[in-house]
């Protein structure tokens, strides 16, 4: 477990990518109203597992820490729920969105863009209601993993997959690897005075009654959006959060996703490193054909630096590791 000083009042600590991040207010300093403990589970471990995991990890770390509390004590400040799909011919269509009046939607045409009405370029987001209530995002993954490198989803859809008599997903290939989420996101409005969320049990209960007001529909020539047919994607997408959330775990073994994720960390350093290396064989003035012997003379010279610095090594690597969670 990782720990550390969280600048406003308390304290965090990560149990990894499986587990949940902990945020710990300080006894003798809280914020008023908040509360004195929040638990911020990781998607990777409820998408290997299920939400029964979840609460199993949570009584565990509990019991650890010696923290005694009742059930009357717990409440629900978010929750979402998100369903990949393998769809290359997906685009999401604003006008397809149906929601509540007043609902604000967003269209965005990139992984890292503020949520902006996009003009001219492809949509491949949306995005309707506020994060403190009710939001749904219907947004491209694929961009995202290759992105931010999370390749353990990778691993998780080829599992599904081959389950499936499929063959793997090759990201190399947008027309044949789109794979497009849709995600609804409850805030603390909608769970504690809507549905009345309050528990475990709850969360198995209520989910799938908040998407009753929003639809995602095809669109068609008929001006009354109202008889607009119920989008296929849409569709499944509500079967699944109609159905007991102890039934939707991928089956993939966390130390998959695991290896998968620190696999794609490692490549990332490594082009890194090999990046490096050119540039200091080029300032070196070493021509490409004694760049192998430049790289064998090197180690010696790195070696030398590691050892010369203040921080012992085995410090230093203790540091990393509680700077990269990937368990």
């Amino acid at each position: 477990m990782s720990v550390t000083n969280k600048g406003a009042r308390g304290y965090t600590a990560h149990t990894g990518d499986h587990g949940a991040i902990w945020l710990f207010q300080d006894p003798q300093n809280r914020i008023l109203n908040n509360p004195g403990i929040t638990v911020d589970f990781r998607a990777f471990g409820l998408a290997t597992g299920e939400l029964e995991r979840a609460e199993q990890h949570f009584r565990e770390c509990m019991e650890a820490f010696g923290i005694k509390y009742a059930e009357t004590q717990l409440r629900v400040a978010r929750a979402d729920f998100a369903v990949d799909f393998l769809a290359p011919w997906f685009e999401p269509n604003r006008e397809a969105l149906v929601v509540p009046p007043g609902t604000k939607v967003m269209e965005y045409t990139g992984v890292d863009e503020t949520a902006t009405v996009s003009s001219g370029a492809r949509a491949v987001g949306l995005r309707a209601g506020a994060v403190a209530n009710r939001q749904i995002a219907i947004y491209d993954k694929r961009a995202e993993v290759i992105q931010h490198n999370k390749l353990g989803w990778l691993t998780i859809w080829d599992a599904a997959l081959k389950a499936a008599g499929k063959p793997p997903i090759d990201l190399k290939d947008r027309a044949s690897s789109h794979v497009c989420r849709f995600e609804m996101r409850l805030g603390s409005r909608q769970l504690r005075n809507r549905f009345a969320m309050r528990n475990w049990q709850d969360i198995h209960d209520v989910i799938g009654d908040a998407l009753q007001r929003i639809h995602y529909c095809t669109a068609i020539a008929d001006s009354n959006r109202a008889r607009w047919p119920i989008h296929c994607l849409w569709r499944q997408f509500k079967d699944v959060i109609g159905n007991d959330l102890l039934q939707n775990c991928s089956g993939v073994l966390p130390s998959d996703v695991i290896e998968a994720n620190r696999d794609a960390k490692m490549r990332e350093l490594d082009a890194q490193l090999a990046g490096l290396l050119v540039t200091c064989t080029a300032i070196a003035e070493v021509s490409a054909d004694d760049f192998d012997d430049f790289l064998e003379n090197h180690v010696g010279a790195l070696q030398r630096i590691v050892k010369e610095h203040p921080v012992s090594v085995s410090d230093r690597i203790s540091k990393a590791k509680g700077r990269y969670r990937l368990s």
